[in-house]
Parts: structure tokens; sequence; C-alpha cells
């Protein structure tokens, strides 16, 4: 009588009798090798990329640059002095920025035609009108108003728009804008099911925005801020023309002195990019944090991403 288990129907040996009966004659399977794609492509994408970098050092190394001199002046006193105005400007900038464009973006989402118009305008004119443009405006606003008279306080207007304030009008106005297109953009993502479940539990408007729009808005709302400073600690290079003392007026004002004009830039640039770079890390661990409630794996920080990197360098292993 035949065995029912030595043949699947169709008189083909069961699966895994091939293998069985190879490792019972003695036989080991064969080990897979692996073979890594090579991708040519790459190795020579790098190395023009490396061959354009080393003929760009070679120029600047040739040219006729004082670069003993730059470490000297990171650490000057006017350079430092220069490097907080431009601190201090872009956050106080970005205070009034945010606070106005948040009053904005409520505006332009108000019921009411006269807000939801004034916004709108308001957006329309500082977003189509250049930032350094609105900066002369108000640095040369006693041209045409040489008083300013408030009924309750009255005074040159030579000496009440001094270049700080021309400086942080200018910055923030502008930026008040933007911010309130980034808030409504926020404000917008939250489903509109929240503010019918705030309203059914008794909440008024405000409260529901305070308590439950603007905590989920964040997420949306927090990416396109932290960008927005960090070109606000650039742009506010542009109150060099209101005689603001910030970084890049500090470092001119030395090379109108020493005539070491490009040695100054590089220094100016040297500083906007740790700025820039502290910032971008703050802003980083910032967006980390508000995304806890939205993903399940959070994005790796700088130094698990570069021990990442560090780890695929090695040989892969081999399949068996």
């Amino acid at each position: 009588m035949t065995d029912k288990t030595d043949k699947a129907p169709g008189g083909n040996p069961p699966r895994g009798t091939g293998t069985a009966s190879a490792a019972a004659a003695g036989g080991a399977p064969h080990a897979i090798k692996a073979v890594p794609v090579r991708h040519y492509g790459r190795w020579i994408s790098a190395v023009l990329v490396i061959a354009v970098l080393v003929l760009i050092g070679i120029a600047f190394s040739n040219a006729n640059i004082n670069y003993g001199i730059i470490p000297d002046y990171l650490t000057d006193g006017t350079i430092l002095s220069g490097a907080w105005h431009t601190l201090y400007i872009s956050v106080l900038a970005m205070v009034v920025g945010l606070v106005l464009g948040v009053v904005l973006a409520i505006m332009r989402m108000s019921d009411n035609p006269v807000t939801s118009t004034v916004g709108w305008l308001y957006v329309w004119l500082f977003r189509g009108t250049p930032v350094y443009v609105q900066l002369l405006i108000w640095y040369n606003l006693a041209l045409i108003f040489p008083v300013l008279n408030l009924g309750f306080y009255k005074d040159e207007m030579n000496q009440v728009m001094t270049p700080f304030l021309a400086a942080l009008l200018g910055l923030g106005l502008n930026e008040a804008a933007y911010m309130s297109e980034i808030v409504r953009a926020g404000i917008q993502s939250v489903d509109e099911g929240q503010t019918e479940a705030s309203h059914a539990l008794g909440m008024s408007k405000g409260q529901t925005l305070r308590r439950v729009v603007l905590p989920q808005a964040m997420r949306v709302i927090v990416p396109p801020t932290g960008n927005e400073f960090i070109n606000m600690l650039k742009t506010s290079s542009l109150a060099y023309a209101v005689q603001f003392n910030e970084l890049l007026k500090r470092a001119n004002d030395i090379s109108s002195t020493t005539l070491a004009v490009m040695e100054m830039l590089f220094v100016a640039s040297v500083w906007y990019l740790i700025l820039t770079t502290v910032f971008s890390v703050g802003q980083y661990y910032l967006e980390r944090r508000y995304a806890r409630g939205s993903t399940r794996n959070l994005p790796p920080t700088p130094w698990q991403r570069l021990r990442a990197n560090l780890t695929s360098f090695r040989r892969p292993e081999v399949a068996r």
C-alpha cells in the first residue's frame, strides 16, 4: 500500500523534500553571496564635485586676502557689539511679527467684512513691497511728518524715529504679514469638528481658539516660524540702510578705516553662520518635540544621524 504522505497531489514531491534529501546526502546548501550594485555615476559626480571645490579653494588661496586678521576680528569688541545688536533686533522684530501676525490671521478669518478686508490689505501691502523700501520709508518719515503730534505726546519726528525704531518697525511689520499667513494656515489645518465639539461643550470662540485650535496648530506653525526667524537674522543686515549698528554696519565701519573690505565681510559672514546654525539646531529639537503627537517614530537627532552614517560605511554582511 502506497504511503499518501510521500507525494503531494499531482505526483509532485512535498515541499522541503529536496532540501531534506540534499542534507541527508551530506551536501550543505550553498552560501548566497550578496554582490552590491556598483554605482559608477556616484563616483563620477563625487570626483567632479571635489574637483570644483579644489579649484575654488586654490582660487581663494591665491586671492589678495589677508586671512590672518579674520580670527582676530571675530572676537573684536566692535564686531561682538554688532552681533549682539543683530540678535537683539531680530528677536524683537520676530516678537512683533508673531503677535501682530496672530491678530492679522484672526482678522482675515473673521466673519466681519471690515476686519477681514483690512487684514487682507495689510498682507497685500507689506508682502508686495520690499522690506528695504519699507525701512527707508520709516527712516525718512520726518520728510513728510516733521512733527509727531498724538495729542498727549508731541515731539520732532527726527527725535522719535531713531535708527533702532525704524529698524524695528520696518522688520517687525513686514514679518507680521508673513506670520499671519503661517498662523492662518496652521489654524485652518485643524479639523472643523474640533471647533464644533468645543462649541457643543459650551466654550466661546476665544476659549476654543486658545485651548483647542492653537495647541494643535502649533505643529504646522512652528517649523515655518523657525525658518522665518533664521531668515530674520539675515534680513536684519538691511537695517544697515537706516544706520542701525548691527553686524554688517559694524564690519563696514572697521573696513572703512582698515581698508580690509573683504576680510570684514568674511568676519560678518562667519558670525551670521554661527547665529543661524545655533538657532537651526534649536529649531530642529523644537520641531521634534511638537512631532511627538503626530508620528510614531521621531526623526533622529543630529548625533543619531551622524552615528548612523558612520556605521553605514561598514562592509555588508554575507547572507547565508
